[in-house]
C-alpha cells in the first residue's frame, strides 16, 4: 500500500516538530512548512494525500492557502485553530476545508480524524473529482436519481443540474448521497456527522451547517430544506 503523504503548515516550530513526529510514528509521509506561501509551493510540486492547514500563519494564511488549493484540488483538507471561534470555524469550512480539529490537540485524535477523513476520500476520482468512496449503502439505489432538473449518477459519481455538470468535492458528493438515499426524510445533523464525516462520536454540528449551505450554492437554495430543530431534507 503507498504511503500516505501530508502537507502540514504550522509556523509555531515546537508544534510543527512533534507533530511532524507523531505523524511519522503513524507511518504517514511529512511535509511541513512554516507558512502559508511555502505551503502552496510544497502543494502544487508534491500533490500530497491531505493538507493540514493552521489558520494562522504567516505569508498566506490558512484560510486564504485553503481557497487556492480548492481552485486547483479536491484533496482533503483538514484546518487547525488554536481557537475553537465560530469565525475561524466557519472561515476555514467555508474556504473549502473538510474538518477542523483545535489546538492544542492530542495526537491520536488527530490521527484519527486525518484517518476518518482519508477513508472518506480513499477511492477519490471520477470526472468532478468526487470520490466513489462513498458507501453504498448511503447511495441508495444504484443508477441514475433525478430530482426535478437535479439528476445524480450513483454510479458514475456525477451530478448534473439542467443538464449541466456540478463539480462537488468528495464531502459534498458523500453529503448528496445520504440526502438522496431518503428524499423528503428528515436526516438529523448527527446522522450526517456519522454517515458523512464517519464520526463514531460527538461532533461540531457546524461542519454540517456550513457544507449543506456550500452543496446548496450548487445544486440550488431550495433543494434541501432547513428542518428547525431536527436537521435537513431533500425535497423530493
Amino acid at each position: 500500500m503507498a504511503e500516505t503523504h501530508v502537507l502540514f503548515v504550522e509556523d509555531d516550530d515546537v508544534i510543527r516538530e512533534a507533530t511532524t513526529l507523531a505523524l511519522e510514528r503513524d507511518g504517514f509521509v511529512v511535509t511541513a512548512m512554516p507558512d502559508g506561501l511555502s505551503g502552496l509551493e510544497s502543494f502544487r510540486a508534491d500533490r500530497p494525500d491531505i493538507a493540514l492547514l493552521d489558520v494562522m500563519v504567516p505569508g498566506m494564511d490558512g484560510v486564504s492557502l485553503c481557497r487556492r488549493i480548492r481552485d486547483e484540488s479536491t484533496v482533503p483538507v483538514i484546518m487547525l485553530s488554536a481557537r475553537a471561534d465560530s469565525i475561524d470555524v466557519v472561515l476555514g469550512l467555508e474556504a473549502g476545508a473538510d474538518d477542523y480539529v483545535t489546538k492544542p490537540f492530542d495526537g491520536s485524535v488527530l490521527v484519527a480524524r486525518i484517518r476518518a477523513v482519508l477513508r472518506r476520500f480513499g477511492h477519490a476520482g471520477g470526472p468532478n473529482g468526487a470520490g466513489s468512496g462513498a458507501d453504498e449503502d448511503a447511495a441508495g439505489e444504484r443508477g441514475v436519481l433525478s430530482f426535478g432538473d437535479l439528476e445524480v449518477d450513483t454510479e458514475g459519481m456525477e451530478v448534473r443540474k439542467a443538464g449541466v455538470s456540478v463539480a462537488l468535492t468528495p464531502t459534498e458528493m458523500r453529503l448528496l448521497l445520504e440526502f438522496s438515499s431518503a428524499p423528503g426524510t428528515v436526516l438529523s445533523r448527527d446522522r450526517l456527522l456519522e454517515r458523512v464525516w464517519d464520526y463514531d462520536w460527538g461532533g461540531d454540528t457546524r461542519v454540517v451547517d456550513v457544507h449543506v449551505q456550500r452543496l446548496r450554492t450548487k445544486i440550488g437554495q431550495d433543494r434541501i430544506e432547513t428542518v428547525r430543530g431536527f436537521g435537513y431534507k431533500l425535497k423530493a
